[in-house]
């Protein structure tokens, strides 16, 4: 896939030059933890979103040269390459405060995988073709294969949804559909509305993104207004259109089975594990339980009935 100048450039406005101060903290916390692995650090999801930083959780990529140098153990370092990535839970103090972040680990080798055309289900390239802040690079190279993975998620993920979007749209209509689409294919939590606060927290990115990436498809799309925003229409081939539309439904199938199980991962890797989940199934969906002394004791054997309790509340999609 031919990745468009001026999309790679839009990519490099994503450095993260300017963010908190507690950004860049979490930052020099995680090059102590592993000095010699990491080739990026990148910065996405609602705290980017919202700037919110002492009162969320930040979400963080460390993108590492391979998995086993970093972990003591080996079955973390087979867990990440078996179905990376790992995520785990950290606390670092910064001015009489504490930063709370979750960041995941994954191999710059599978992040470049992962963001490609040949990558099937959508976990990956969905939230890599989102906003992402670029805080560390290892070097020019690394910096390079970076801004180029951010670019292809972002083609893979209008490549994958242009054929489930009306026959005419814009490019905020085109996210719209591809972001519902994305979320459905995983066990989200949140709230209906949640697609449309998303976009409207960074309508131009959207805007630039779309509009570059649909003038590189291969799908024959015609703009059929000359005013902002621009809005497309295209004849879509009635056979890719059902082959989308059922390749959607494999990702929404394969991505629900692969949601129990990073849960279930996520005991391991977290401290307080359980805790977490809940929480953040809380904040996002307004669904809380409360669990028995066993359950605390046992995460592993009560997760199927947690799981289907907080199922039956609502609390997954």
């Amino acid at each position: 896939m031919s990745l468009s100048p001026a999309l790679l450039a839009l990519t490099h406005h994503l450095d993260g030059d300017e963010v908190p101060d507690a950004i860049h903290k979490l930052c020099e916390t995680l090059l102590r933890l592993y000095p010699q692995n990491i080739q990026a650090i990148l910065y996405y999801g609602s705290c980017l979103r919202s700037d919110s930083v002492l009162e969320g959780v930040v979400d963080l990529y460390v993108v590492v040269d391979r998995y086993s140098p970093i972990y003591p153990n080996r079955f973390l370092a087979f867990t990440n390459a078996l179905l990376p990535p790992n995520v785990f839970y950290i606390e670092v103090p910064y001015k009489n405060q504490i930063i709370r972040s979750k960041y995941a680990v994954i191999s710059l080798k599978d992040f470049k995988r992962s963001t490609s055309i040949g990558w099937f289900h959508s976990y990956f390239w969905a939230r890599f073709a989102q906003p992402v802040k670029v805080l560390f690079v290892a070097t020019p190279t690394i910096q390079k294969k970076i801004h180029n993975a951010l670019a292809r998620a972002i083609m893979t993920f209008v490549t994958r949804a242009i054929h489930r979007t009306p026959t005419t749209f814009n490019a905020l209509e085109m996210w719209q559909t591809g972001l519902s689409l994305t979320y459905q294919a995983e066990l989200r939590t949140e709230r209906s509305g949640r697609i449309a606060q998303l976009i409207h927290a960074s309508p131009d990115y959207y805007q630039q993104t779309g509009d570059i990436a649909l003038s590189e498809l291969s799908v024959p799309i015609i703009r059929t207004e000359p005013n902002l925003p621009q809005r497309y229409t295209t004849q879509h081939d009635s056979l890719k259109r059902v082959l989308s539309q059922v390749t959607w439904v494999i990702r929404r199938l394969q991505g629900k089975v692969l949601s129990i199980l990073r849960l279930i991962k996520g005991l391991f890797t977290f401290d307080g594990g359980v805790d977490y989940i809940l929480w953040k199934i809380e904040r996002h969906s307004g669904v809380s339980i409360q669990l028995t002394p066993w359950q605390q004791q046992h995460p592993l054997l009560a997760s199927p009935t947690v799981f289907w309790t907080l199922y039956k509340k609502g609390a997954f999609r």
